[in-house]
């Protein structure tokens, strides 16, 4: 299965991780806490899905291990903010040398179409995931008009 003289810590699996090793180490000051080239910047928690219908933006952030109660989230000018905290109960006497879980305060700030309706907001937390959805103005609506 390998070539003359290789094992499988020569296979291109174990290659693309000391490369990544390396690159980790090579960019480690500049890299977010958790290490790792494919790791999310710092300040990128949670993790953000939007789309949008004719009549409501949804926005859904993945903050599992977020109390809800915690949430800050405001809309203003179109932006809408959420900031919270996550902490991440760790053990003192482990020496980690990865850690991918984002622990600490979170500020995320979402630009919001201009035809949104700042005081028709809905937000709800479950599994794990806030789901915000901001209706869109009724002038701002797509309308049929009928030719007679």
């Amino acid at each position: 299965m390998f070539p003359i003289g290789s094992s499988a810590a020569d296979s291109p699996f174990e290659e693309l991780w000391r490369l990544q090793q390396q690159v980790d180490e090579l960019f480690g000051a500049w890299a977010s806490p958790s290490g790792g080239i494919r790791s999310l910047p710092q300040g990128s928690f949670p993790a953000v899905n939007i789309g949008h219908t004719p009549e409501r933006v949804e926005i859904y952030l993945f903050a599992p291990g977020v109390d809800p109660k915690t949430l800050d989230i405001s809309i203003q000018q179109n932006l809408l903010t959420v900031a919270g905290r996550r902490d991440i109960p760790t053990d003192e006497r482990a020496t980690y040398y990865r850690q991918e879980r984002f622990s600490g305060e979170f500020r995320r700030v979402i630009a919001l179409p201009e035809d949104v309706d700042p005081d028709r907001v809905h937000a709800r937390y479950q599994d794990g995931i806030v789901q915000i959805g901001v209706e869109r103005r009724e002038a701002a609506r797509p309308r049929q008009i009928e030719v007679h």
